[in-house]
């Protein structure tokens, strides 16, 4: 327990409090490795679709509308979250969704459009929901000057998590082949070892976390809040001209996440498509990625704490966009194999580094409002990057290799985008140091 009792945490904050949060992304990620990267996705496109050339655009579709639906939620929950100091009563109720509608994929066959397109819009809209509730909990938690380090163990924690649950499927997967199990029973024993894993995993936050927020004005109903909560972008959108810093690195940050949720929805239909990978070859491959990617955004939280959360995030960037550029030339099995992991040294870390930034660049009083703002944004990329790459292989006729190639850009773009960020004149502001952000 000496590594969540080490300095850098807000005074008050118990060690197992720090640990049963960064438990929470070990919970989750369970449901983006198996369902949105190695197997769910894939087996949507072959057996749900049947392998229909319009397989990868319609899973991009869903994927899309389930972050749609987000964004639109997000507000109206962040803000009663806000009003009433009720985050984790919300994560709570998000965390359920999620789990539920995750078992129910198991019932998912061929044909099963309905059932299966619902319970992945469903299920995505209680995960987006409770990874910007969570993300909310950092600053309540950790200084400023720790922001990087604890969000790492959160991050490097995940991709525990997310390897546990993947060595479960894996080995359900194995022993279902020994004894005869189907392609879909495979697969639905696999739905329900996550959500299983979920529930257990993501308890200790809800028994040991600790609310510290203080209610900002009288609790309203969910449709109010949602009327409310539209009003209030508006005055998110009208405030970020004062916060210059973030609003650029929300910029960029929707533009390396278009990237990294292409790489999330796509990597195993991907890894299907041009590697020729089976599922059991696809479980490998992402379980020994999830170790990369759990050694790097645990290596990279205490990186970004010594040269700087923008160097750091600038960092990860250039890795991707070598991971691209080998997935692209990639011929053999063996060099896919150096891209995927390029992509797992720098999936954690990068996305870490970005939520510590948020943490310094938001109010203290408004940080559900920052950070969901800052999630709808990866919402609003998780519906362009896949539906790009799904556009490209549909036009392109199945064109994968053109597809990772076009979503480089988005990691390009991304890092000339945090080129113009000024962190320090960021923080500043967010903290009450400065008054305006507008200025070079």
């Amino acid at each position: 327990m000496k590594l969540w009792n080490a300095a850098g945490l807000n005074e008050g904050v118990r060690g197992r409090e720090v640990l049963a949060w960064s438990l929470f992304d070990a919970a989750n990620s369970g449901y983006s490795t198996v369902v949105q990267t190695a197997v769910f996705n894939a087996f949507f496109v072959a057996v749900v679709c049947g392998g229909a050339e319009w397989g990868t655009l319609v899973w991009s579709c869903a994927v899309a509308l389930g972050n749609a639906v987000s964004m639109l939620v997000m507000p109206a929950v962040g803000r009663v979250a806000d009003l009433t100091a009720g985050k984790k009563k919300w994560l709570f109720a998000a965390t359920m969704l999620c789990i539920v509608c995750t078992a129910l994929l198991a019932l998912s066959g061929p044909q099963s459009y309905v059932l299966s397109v619902s319970m992945i819009v469903l299920s995505l809209i209680g995960y987006n929901v409770g990874e910007s509730l969570n993300s909310a909990f950092l600053p309540e938690l950790a200084r400023p000057e720790a922001l990087g380090k604890v969000s790492g163990w959160g991050w490097s924690l995940g991709y525990v998590g997310g390897l546990v649950t993947l060595a479960l499927c894996l080995g359900a997967t194995l022993a279902g082949q020994r004894i005869g199990w189907s392609n879909e029973m495979q697969v639905a024993a696999s739905c329900v070892i996550t959500a299983a894993v979920f529930l257990l995993v993501s308890m200790p936050l809800f028994l040991w976390l600790r609310e510290r927020a203080e209610p900002q004005g009288e609790a309203i109903g969910l449709a109010r809040a949602f009327v409310e909560g539209m009003q209030e972008l508006k005055g998110t959108y009208a405030l970020l001209k004062h916060y210059t810093d973030f609003k650029r690195l929300v910029v960029c940050g929707f533009l390396y996440q278009c990237g990294i949720a292409t790489v999330i929805a796509l990597a195993a239909i991907y890894a299907s498509a041009v590697m020729g990978f089976g599922m059991t070859e696809t479980l490998v491959l992402v379980l020994l990625v999830n170790i990369t990617a759990a050694v790097g955004a645990f290596a990279f939280g205490y990186i970004q704490d010594k040269i700087g959360h923008k160097a750091s995030l600038a960092a990860t960037l250039v890795v991707w966009i070598a991971m691209v550029v080998t997935a692209a030339a990639a011929q053999t099995p063996t060099l896919f194999w150096v891209s995927a992991n390029l992509a797992g040294l720098a999936m954690g870390s990068s996305q870490s580094a970005g939520r510590a930034m948020v943490g310094l660049l938001a109010p203290a009083s408004r940080l559900a409002q920052f950070y969901g703002f800052w999630n709808m944004a990866l919402w609003l990329s998780a519906i362009v990057g896949p539906i790009t790459y799904g556009l490209v292989t549909w036009i392109s006729g199945n064109d994968h290799r053109l597809a990772i190639q076009m979503t480089g850009l988005f990691f390009a773009a991304g890092l000339a985008t945090l080129s113009f960020v000024n962190l320090a004149r960021g923080t500043a502001l967010a903290r009450g140091e400065a008054t305006d952000s507008s200025t070079s």
